[in-house]
């Protein structure tokens, strides 16, 4: 079986819901608190083992109860955790969430995600190279991200850049990327606004793939032709983590040898059932979940 890196991010998320977003300076009663695990790093490794895939992750927590316990739901969940590093006197990422009136805020604490730095690549250099692709996102620093596009691409390893929360990337880093899944809004601050969808995904061929929410997902064909992979039905009850569902998917499809049109009809199924249950992990489908959606 062919082997899936993800070099990312790991958060405690702590979500809590009231009547609507406070104001500045004002005080409301919360109720629900809930401490979920999440990160998109995390998401997508456990995405992707979901589907049955043999997953490492790669990343930094803190030497605190929430380190331990997202180490923990990841074990659970079949991802292989050896390589993550406790880092000491530093606090585990955390997300705070606040929702209401169908709206949220979110203000996200790196803490040990900062500490995915160059140095710790190096130190797992082996095992990341052993793997038939790495699969990346932005919520580790960037030039950890740079460092480790540029060590795959030098070893003959793809890479999936997720460039998520939106950045811009230099573009002979963009360059050296394998595949490039960003939403629209992504893919504005890579490319700018000079070309279309369209014709970037033409510039890109089977490289560049744009997400596209309830529409679907579109890349250009190496014969020219543009394919969109409309967005399956579905009874919608939360889309947190539909995106990285839908990257942890299109790694494993790859990885099976599916064509780029299979990978993301899988891909796009399988962020299609996400949504249809609360939370970002325990919403993500098994394969025969989506193999059955797909028939």
């Amino acid at each position: 079986m062919k082997k899936i890196g993800v070099v990312g991010s790991i958060n405690m998320d702590m979500t809590v819901e009231a009547e609507r977003i406070p104001k500045k300076g004002e005080t409301l009663k919360g109720e629900n608190l809930r401490y979920i695990p999440g990160g998109k790093g995390a998401n997508q490794a456990v995405a992707a083992a979901k589907l049955g895939a043999q997953v490492d992750f790669f990343g930094c927590v803190g030497d605190d109860e929430a380190g331990k316990q997202l180490i923990e739901n990841l074990c659970n969940m079949g991802v292989e955790t050896k390589y993550i590093r406790t880092v000491p006197n530093i606090p585990t990422g955390l997300a705070i969430i606040t929702t209401g009136e169908n709206d949220n805020t979110i203000i996200v604490v790196a803490g040990a995600n900062d500490c995915v730095d160059i140095a710790y690549v190096e130190s797992v250099k082996e095992a990341v190279l052993q793997c038939d692709i790495i699969l990346l996102q932005h919520e580790i620093p960037q030039e950890t991200i740079e460092y480790v596009i540029s060590l795959c691409t030098d070893n003959g390893v793809e890479v999936i850049l997720n460039p998520g929360p939106a950045r811009p990337v230099k573009k002979e880093i963009l360059d050296k990327v394998t595949y490039l899944t960003p939403n629209e809004h992504e893919a504005v601050i890579l490319f700018g606004k000079d070309h279309t969808f369209e014709e970037l995904m033409k510039l890109h061929p089977e490289k560049l793939v744009i997400t596209q929410g309830s529409r679907g997902v579109s890349t250009c064909l190496t014969n020219g032709g543009i394919l969109n992979v409309p967005a399956r039905k579905a009874k919608v009850v939360d889309t947190t983590g539909a995106g990285d569902t839908l990257n942890g998917a299109f790694a494993v499809a790859l990885t099976r040898g599916d064509s780029i049109e299979e990978a993301l009809r899988y891909a796009n199924t399988a962020a299609s059932l996400s949504t249809e249950k609360a939370g970002a992990q325990g919403g993500m489908p098994t394969d025969e979940e989506v193999k059955r959606a797909m028939c």
